[in-house]
């Protein structure tokens, strides 16, 4: 359990020092000067100085972060974020969102020609594929599976194809039936009268050649941006109450805490799901950060917006306190994500 814990901690670590690492690179190829570079966050365990900058480890071990020279302003320094050109500014705020892009096409790049990545396909679908499961895609709301505790991502053991499940419930209507579940590494009996009230999907993995995997990285990262944004899309109509979510589907956020425990289960899922799923949560963070709120690259972005139109920037301070006060407001969001949703959902 704790061995699970730490790679999921590592693993989201690993993701910010990436982005992190996207402003670094733009910042020192445009000739900012960059006077810190840490892992985690302050205060610094030890740091050492290489050059103009300090590389550190700190103890609160959720992010990292990168101090450029007069980021928050009020500096007249030709090294400094601010004496640089708009456009270059742009470029650095951007190249830490882009990296979440980047490092999600390589990992399904690498995944699809190592392990096979994982979808869904049809009964009669069978090329290449390996590592076949029928899996409970959707649980309708007052049906017998969510009677007996079956959740979406459940495997169902010994069916090849939706059709088999389909017509071994058709022939026991009515009857109590065993399955035979598997949710991550736990393997348990459910006993359930059809019809089961559930959507079934056929996933396997198919693995690819090194010559095609850059392009499934490409693709798949595509797709996993266009889900999230229509997800975001969804959710909001449903939240101003213009549509509703599809019947069995209920609005759920995860906070820190929650990412941390849907790691630790695609973890025993094995690679290919573990590194599919860092992929998807890396998309998310690159589609999160560019929303144009204050404390995040988006905000940043949109105060260079600002400048561009009114030709001067904005007063340091009223940035800096329009910054930090989003800023709490985002820690308040996180803390009320965590107690309505992760602690709930996991305890």
């Amino acid at each position: 359990m704790v061995i699970t814990i730490l790679i999921a901690l590592f693993s989201l670590v690993a993701l910010m020092v990436i982005h992190e690492f996207g402003h670094f690179i733009l910042a020192k190829k445009f000739g900012a000067k960059v006077e810190e570079f840490g892992v985690g966050l302050p205060p610094r365990i030890f740091g050492k100085k290489i050059g103009e900058t300090v590389y550190s480890f700190n103890l609160i071990p959720f992010g990292a972060f990168v101090k450029i020279h007069g980021e928050e302003g009020g500096v007249e320094d030709y090294r400094s974020f601010t004496d640089k050109p708009i456009w270059q500014r742009f470029l650095i705020i951007i190249g830490g969102v882009v990296s979440f892009w980047v490092v999600s096409a390589v990992l399904l790049g690498i995944v699809s020609a190592t392990w096979g990545l994982p979808q869904a396909v049809t009964d009669e679908e069978n090329y290449n594929f390996k590592e076949i499961k029928i899996q409970i895609a959707q649980v309708l709301p007052d049906s017998s599976a969510e009677a007996v505790g079956l959740k979406a991502g459940d495997i169902l053991v010994g069916f090849e194809k939706v059709s088999d499940v389909q017509n071994f419930a058709l022939a026991n209507k009515g009857k109590e039936i065993n399955l035979t579940v598997a949710r991550g590494q736990d393997v348990f009996e459910k006993q359930i009268v059809p019809p089961m009230g559930v959507a079934l999907t056929r996933t396997a993995l198919r693995q690819y050649s090194w010559l095609s995997a850059p392009w499934q990285g490409v693709r798949v990262t595509s797709g996993m941006t266009a889900n999230v944004v229509s997800g975001w899309i969804a959710a909001l109509k449903n939240a101003l109450g213009i549509a509703k979510l599809p019947s069995g589907l209920k609005m759920e956020m995860f906070g820190p805490i929650g990412i941390l425990d849907l790691l630790g289960q695609y973890s025993k899922m094995g690679a290919s799901y573990f590194f599919f799923l860092i992929s998807y949560i890396a998309v998310a963070m690159a589609l999160t950060n560019i929303l144009p709120i204050p404390a995040l690259d988006g905000g940043k972005m949109f105060f260079l917006a600002i400048e561009a139109i009114r030709g001067k920037a904005l007063n340091c301070k009223i940035e800096q306190n329009i910054t930090a006060t989003f800023f709490v407001l985002l820690i308040v969001f996180m803390i009320f994500v965590t107690f309505k949703f992760d602690i709930p959902r996991i305890f």
